[in-house]
C-alpha cells in the first residue's frame, strides 16, 4: 500500500466529514494533523494494526501527553478507519478493542474543619444582628450538617422542616428522595430563622412563596441559587476564607469529606448525597487520603527535616 494511497484515503475521509457532517475548516485541520503526526510517529496509516494504535497511545502517555489529547487522536483515528471499513478501503477496524485512556477526574475543592467552624461563627455573629443573618446561618448550618445541593435547598418546601425530627426528607435529582441528617445547632438556626421569615415574604401574598422555606418576593417564589453563592461569597471575606473556595457545593464536599474522615462508611455518605452510584461517593476517599498526605507532609518532624 503506497503513500499516495493512505493520502487520497484521508483526504476522501475529510471530503466526507465536510459534506455529510458539516465539519469546519478548523475541524478538518485538526483531523488532518492528528492523521499525520500518527502516520509520522507509528507508520503508514491505511494498513495500521490494533497493535500499532495502542503502541502509539502508550507513546503519547509516556510523552506527558494530557488524557483529553490522547482521547482526542484516537477519537480522529475511530472516525477514519469507520469511514474506511464503510467505504470497503478496509476489511476490518484496528480501533474497535482499543480503550480510551481514562481521563483523571479532578478532586473537588474542599474546606477544613476550621474554615467551616470559621464561616459558622462569622454567620452567628451576622445573626445576633439581623434577620437576614439569622436566615444565612440557617443556610450554612443546613448546607454544612445535610451536604445538600444548592437547588435542593433553596426550593426546600417550608413543610420539611416542621418535623422536630433531626432528620430531612429531601426530594434530589430524578426526583428520588432521600433523608438527610440535621445535627442540634442546624435545628437552632432553623427555629431561630422561622421566628423571621414571615419578612422575607411578598408583601402581595403568594401561595407558591409561602410553600418554601426561604421565599423571596421574586418570580420564583423563593431565593435563587445565584443569590444563595453571593451570600456565601460575602460571609467568606468576613470570616477570612478564600470566597474563590466557597460555594454552596463546596460546603456539600466539606460535609461528605469530613464524615469520611471521622470514619464514616461510604455506603451511608452514599446514601445521605443521594449519590446513585457508590463510584461517585468514592471520590471522597481520595480527598480524605489528599489531605492526610499533606497535613503529614506539613506537620510531620521528619517531613520537616526533608526540606
Amino acid at each position: 500500500m503506497t503513500r499516495k494511497s493512505a493520502a487520497h484515503s484521508v483526504e476522501a475521509f475529510l471530503e466526507m466529514m465536510s459534506a455529510e457532517r458539516g465539519a469546519s475548516r478548523n475541524t478538518l485541520e485538526a483531523y488532518r494533523r492528528d492523521l499525520t503526526a500518527f502516520e509520522e510517529s507509528a507508520g503508514e496509516l491505511k494498513a495500521a494494526t490494533r497493535e500499532d494504535i495502542k503502541r502509539y497511545l502508550a507513546k503519547l502517555a509516556r510523552s506527558g501527553a494530557a488524557a483529553t489529547s490522547q482521547a482526542r487522536r484516537l477519537s480522529t483515528l475511530r472516525q477514519y478507519f469507520a469511514f474506511l471499513y464503510a467505504e470497503g478501503m478496509r476489511g476490518d477496524d484496528p480501533t474497535l478493542a482499543v480503550e480510551a485512556p481514562r481521563r483523571a477526574r479532578p478532586l473537588p475543592k474542599i474546606l477544613s474543619p476550621e474554615d467551616v467552624s470559621a464561616l459558622i461563627a462569622a454567620a452567628r455573629e451576622k445573626a445576633g444582628h439581623s434577620a437576614e443573618g439569622k436566615r444565612l446561618l440557617c443556610l450554612v448550618e443546613m448546607l454544612y450538617a445535610a451536604g445538600l445541593r444548592v437547588t435542593e435547598l433553596v426550593t426546600l418546601p417550608l413543610a420539611a422542616v416542621k418535623r422536630r425530627d433531626n432528620f430531612l426528607f429531601v426530594k434530589g435529582k430524578g426526583d428520588k428522595e432521600r433523608v438527610a441528617p440535621l445535627n442540634g445547632e442546624a435545628r437552632k438556626a432553623i427555629e431561630a430563622y422561622l421566628d423571621v421569615r414571615a419578612g422575607f415574604l411578598p408583601r402581595v401574598r403568594s401561595a407558591a412563596a409561602e410553600r418554601y422555606l426561604f421565599p423571596s418576593r421574586g418570580a420564583e417564589g423563593h431565593i435563587t441559587r445565584r443569590r444563595c453563592h453571593q451570600m456565601l461569597k460575602e460571609l467568606a471575606v468576613d470570616a477570612g476564607v478564600d470566597p474563590d473556595r466557597l460555594s454552596p457545593h463546596v460546603l456539600r464536599h466539606a460535609f461528605a469529606t469530613h464524615l469520611v474522615e471521622g470514619g464514616a462508611d461510604l455506603r451511608s455518605v452514599q446514601t445521605m448525597l443521594g449519590h446513585s452510584d457508590i463510584s461517585t461517593t468514592q471520590i471522597y476517599t481520595h480527598v480524605a487520603s489528599e489531605r492526610l498526605k499533606r497535613v503529614v507532609n506539613t506537620a510531620h518532624p521528619l517531613a520537616k527535616k526533608r526540606k
